[in-house]
């Protein structure tokens, strides 16, 4: 019999410290292949000299991180003693019993979750949703932002140029409109000898890109879910008018303004299309910031960081990324991975890894009076996740997210119909799901 849950005189045990409640175990961690990964090796070595414990690492890349990992959880598998696993997974996981649940050693540990960023706790930990029932600790905040070339909009001529054309002065983009400006301003413009394009969109078809892309001009413009007074009530709300605005305003973006050959693009290629100087804005999660700091010829002040702007009606909502790292109720190590939890928890853990690259969700870390001087995209990254929403995280979210991709996709890169056509086929694809799923 597997062991879902520690029990919690096992977990009380942990109160003494770090080593006092296992002996020295090889656990392994398994997360996606990133940069944020290789800043919490470098991190988790002081968890190594502290407890006694090896850590191992198994890291997959992105496109393949979730079919790889739900296989193990799905199957059972000992592979993972700790999981960081994305915000989507938290009902599925706890539904099956993939997680253990951390409520006792969170009480035996004094970590409260009132100590995190709430919409981290929402997004990562919670299930079900806006209940005190805890399945992760959360590990990495992520949004998704924008980037700018500073230097670009700075330059004297380009500034002139603007005005001439527009009637008022370049700047940040504080709404969709304004973004959409700047990018048919820059799209085909000649910078230093070499043609740049307005802005680098998700259009990714095989995951979950164009959804997360897309999503986060859906939710400024007004889309929503399902009904606030009725769950799973969604005509009228998922494709409503201004929903239906905000994808035909995605589809806009997509024509007017994109590189050459960018009908299949996320994270990776917008890292790339930014950081080689082919557009003026990138759209892109804030895992990608402190590399752009670090880049030659990115770095250096030249990239500046942009909030998801506004829709037509002044609301303002951004994609929820970012992860929650928890125990699998597979493991044979459970003690020690929890001694890892309760380390990883830390205030001066999280301060370092914060200034490693990783992106707390600790409050007394990120509403420190020098948190938002600390890094140049500190502030843009605490804006962020003060208006985040989230996709579902229902444990058929993996079907409901292969509709989203294939309705989005044909849309807006294949041209397939219409925006409105698109969102009901997608209110008609939910809905069966939840059907199945028994949820309606």
């Amino acid at each position: 019999m597997r062991p879902k849950f520690l029990t919690t005189a096992a977990a009380a045990a942990l109160c003494a410290g770090l080593g006092s409640a296992a002996q020295a175990e090889d656990l392994t961690l398994c997360w996606a292949a990133w940069d944020p990964a290789n800043a919490l090796v470098e991190l988790s070595k002081d968890f190594e000299a502290q407890s006694g414990h090896k850590m191992n690492f198994e890291f997959v890349p992105w496109p393949n991180f979730a079919d790889r990992m739900l296989n193990e959880l799905n199957s059972g598998g000992k592979l993972c003693d700790l999981m960081i696993g994305d915000s989507q997974w938290i009902g599925g996981a706890a539904e099956a019993g993939h997680y253990v649940k951390l409520n006792d050693f969170f009480d035996a540990n004094g970590i409260s979750m009132a100590d995190f960023v709430p919409a981290t706790v929402t997004g990562y930990s919670e299930w079900p949703k806006n209940t005190p029932n805890y399945w992760a600790l959360p590990a990495f905040g992520d949004v998704v932002g924008w980037t700018y070339r500073k230097d670009w909009f700075e330059r004297p001529e380009i500034m002139a140029a603007f005005k001439e054309k527009y009637g008022r002065d370049i700047a940040p983009p504080a709404t969709f409109a304004e973004l959409k400006d700047i990018a048919e301003f820059f799209q085909g413009r000649d910078i230093d000898g070499k043609t740049v394009y307005g802005a680098s969109i998700y259009t990714e078809r095989g995951s979950e890109g164009i959804t997360m892309g897309a999503m986060g001009v859906l939710y400024s413009f007004g889309f929503k879910y399902e009904n606030p007074d009725k769950p799973y009530d969604m005509a009228g709300f998922v494709n409503s008018d201004a929903a239906v605005a905000g994808l035909e305003f995605y589809k806009a973006l997509y024509d007017c303004c994109v590189p050459p050959g960018s009908s299949n693009g996320y994270m990776s290629e917008g890292i790339d299309a930014f950081k080689s100087g082919q557009v003026a804005m990138q759209m892109n999660f804030a895992f990608t910031w402190p590399g752009f700091e670090a880049d030659p010829n990115v770095g250096g002040g030249k990239t500046g960081y942009l909030v998801n702007p506004a829709g037509p009606g002044g609301e303002q909502f951004a994609q929820l990324g970012g992860q929650g790292i928890s125990v699998v109720a597979y493991s044979e190590k459970q003690e020690a991975a929890l001694e890892y939890i309760k380390w990883f928890a830390q205030q001066d853990v999280q301060e370092k890894w914060w200034k490693s690259g990783g992106f707390s969700c600790l409050r007394s870390v990120v509403e420190a009076p020098d948190f938002a001087a600390s890094q140049p995209y500190a502030q843009t990254f605490l804006d962020s996740m003060a208006i985040v929403k989230d996709f579902w995280a229902e444990p058929t979210y993996a079907t409901l997210l292969q509709a989203t991709q294939k309705r989005f996709h044909d849309y807006v890169v294949a041209g397939q119909g219409t925006a409105k056509e698109a969102l009901d086929g997608l209110v008609a694809d939910w809905t069966e799901t939840f059907e199945d799923d028994s949820k309606l």
